[in-house]
């Protein structure tokens, strides 16, 4: 290699991860700096006029601050031998480890020392050794084995749902007695529903984060800070961090809230590749109920449906007006957007087809904002009165004795379908006397005898979903469903808002000649509702009286 000086400047080099798989009781850095200066202490030709430390970096590359530091030494000359207690806390690849010792080291005239293996590039005989390679070899090896564990280990916990990242979400923190299990922090649980509630009211991301810094509510970053914890992140961009359009939108589509751990969506290629890689969705870990939900799912949903709807305005528009988003054209199903306009002196605002403004060979549609909400208004409140007729039909159906129960409708049905699957089974069981006798051939038994077991096959399908259907009828109060829950609670509404339409309604078509076309949320529900109130002797204008 070279010849050995009279005087070297060492730098002690030491390292530790859990990572890798070390021992923190054999192998902290107080234990291999001692290690290292006992050593010293028998080669007066060394000087230590530096010490580095990676204290929780993994040894597979070199990407490592007090390396770096060390080598810049190395580069300036302030360092011309460098000492570790083994090979493994220089490094644990292989090929970068060898590429070092064998090629930059002997390069710059650097003395290379590890002690555990009794290597000192200084003596030749040893830096000729093939044992080098085959000990780096070694420790590459070892490392890929416990990346591979670990890997393991965090996967097993994800499936049971258990926490693993090193900081809880906002609105959580993570359980004293358990860091894998996050329980609702009281304070910040608050701050994450009323950012739900204020967009479902209508509110943009850009004016939920001024409300809250004007409030003067610590944004999560800020928080988790004040609370103690030393947490680094890419998205302060000032001395102090505040809540921003990016920040609400993050919490606004995180399902976590909802009580489902979602994890695994990044990952590393291999052990030696830090760099994060997205998952597709499909392998993304999910388990539910995992955690108590600050966020119902319906409202989840909502929420998740109105920033589709909202994805065309920019962060920094602000006011988000009743119907927009919601509002389609008949014709070319292109969105109806908001303009002005000034009549007699006096502004007013109407909607028009974007496509017709944009030239896209589309009549205007355009109507007036005051009527198209009267007209909404009117068509929601219709809605309403007919759910609320729903209730009190089955309400009332429900209040009557056992005895008085009549569901004329279903049972006249099921009769005459237990009589039809009567009367085919008798056709069926004379087919084979008919054979005998000679009036239907072979042929003709086995076709009408499939046609007959087809009938009573579905005879009594049908007979079994009417019973079902009066069961329900009888015993299922309507407004305890959730969904009549939503239009109920709107029952007095007198002006239009974004509350409303956001939990009502899934789109309003608008047609040329200014008629529109409301189109609720939940209609295979109310379908189903209305489909059994048909059925019961007791109709709405009935109960109402």
């Amino acid at each position: 290699m070279f010849a050995s000086k009279e005087y070297y400047k060492a730098c002690i080099y030491t390292r530790l991860s859990k990572d890798d798989g070390d021992k923190p009781e054999s192998d902290s850095i107080g234990n291999q700096k001692a290690l290292i200066r006992e050593f010293v202490k028998n080669h007066p030709e060394i000087q230590v006029v530096s010490e580095k430390a990676d204290d929780g970096y993994s040894g597979v590359n070199f990407e490592r601050p007090g390396f770096k530091e060390m080598m810049e030494e190395i580069r300036a000359g302030q360092v011309d031998c460098v000492i570790v207690k083994d090979l493994s806390r220089f490094g644990r690849n292989y090929i970068e480890a060898g590429n070092y010792i064998e090629r930059v080291f002997p390069f710059t005239g650097v003395r290379f020392i590890a002690i555990n293996d009794s290597y000192d590039s200084t003596d030749r005989n040893q830096s000729d050794s093939l044992i080098i390679p085959f000990k780096n070899l070694i420790n590459d090896a070892y490392c890929k084995d416990i990346s591979v564990k670990i890997r393991t280990q965090l996967e097993i916990k994800r499936k049971k749902g258990e926490f693993i990242g090193a900081f809880a979400v906002y609105g959580y923190l993570k359980d004293p007695e358990d860091h894998n299990k996050l329980v609702v922090d009281t304070f910040a649980s608050e701050v994450v529903k009323a950012i739900f509630r204020w967009k479902l009211e209508g509110m943009s991301q850009g004016d939920i984060a001024e409300r809250l810094n004007a409030q003067g509510v610590l944004c999560p970053m800020e928080y988790k800070l004040s609370l103690g914890m030393k947490v680094q992140t890419n998205f302060r961009v000032n001395r102090k961090a505040a809540w921003s359009w990016s920040s609400v939108s993050r919490i606004l589509t995180n399902e976590i809230y909802t009580g489902v751990m979602v994890q695994g969506k990044v990952s590393t290629p291999n052990y030696k590749v830090k760099k994060f890689m997205r998952k597709d969705e499909a392998e993304w870990i999910r388990v539910e109920q995992s955690h108590e939900a600050i966020i119902d799912e319906d409202t989840f949903r909502v929420t998740q449906e109105l920033l589709k709807k909202d994805v065309r305005r920019g962060p920094e528009k602000g006011k988000v007006y009743p119907l927009s988003g919601y509002l389609v054209c008949a014709d070319c199903g292109q969105s109806m957007i908001r303009k002005s306009a000034v009549s007699g002196g006096k502004k007013y605002y109407y909607y028009v087809c974007s496509g017709h403004k944009a030239g896209k060979n589309c009549k205007p549609h355009s109507i007036r904002e005051e009527d198209l909400f009267g007209a909404v208004l009117a068509a929601i409140r219709g809605h309403i009165k007919i759910i609320a007729d729903m209730k009190r039909t089955l309400d009332t159906l429900r209040s009557l004795p056992e005895g008085q129960r009549n569901t004329v409708n279903y049972d006249m049905q099921i009769v005459k379908l237990k009589e039809e699957i009567e009367r085919s089974q008798g056709f069926k069981m004379k087919l084979y006397d008919n054979l005998q006798d000679g009036l239907i051939d072979q042929e003709e038994y086995f076709l009408f005898k499939k046609n007959y077991s087809e009938r009573i096959a579905d005879a009594e399908r049908a007979v079994q979903r009417l019973e079902q259907e009066r069961e329900d009828a009888v015993n299922r109060n309507v407004s305890e469903q959730a969904w009549t829950k939503v239009f109920l609670k709107n029952k007095n509404l007198t002006e239009l808002d974004r509350k409303a339409v956001v939990d009502l309604i899934e789109e309003i078509v608008v047609y040329e000649d200014k008629k529109i076309d409301v189109r609720f949320r939940y209609m295979a529900d109310f379908d189903r509702a209305m489909h059994a109130v048909h059925m019961l002797p007791v109709k709405p204008r009935e109960a109402a009286v």
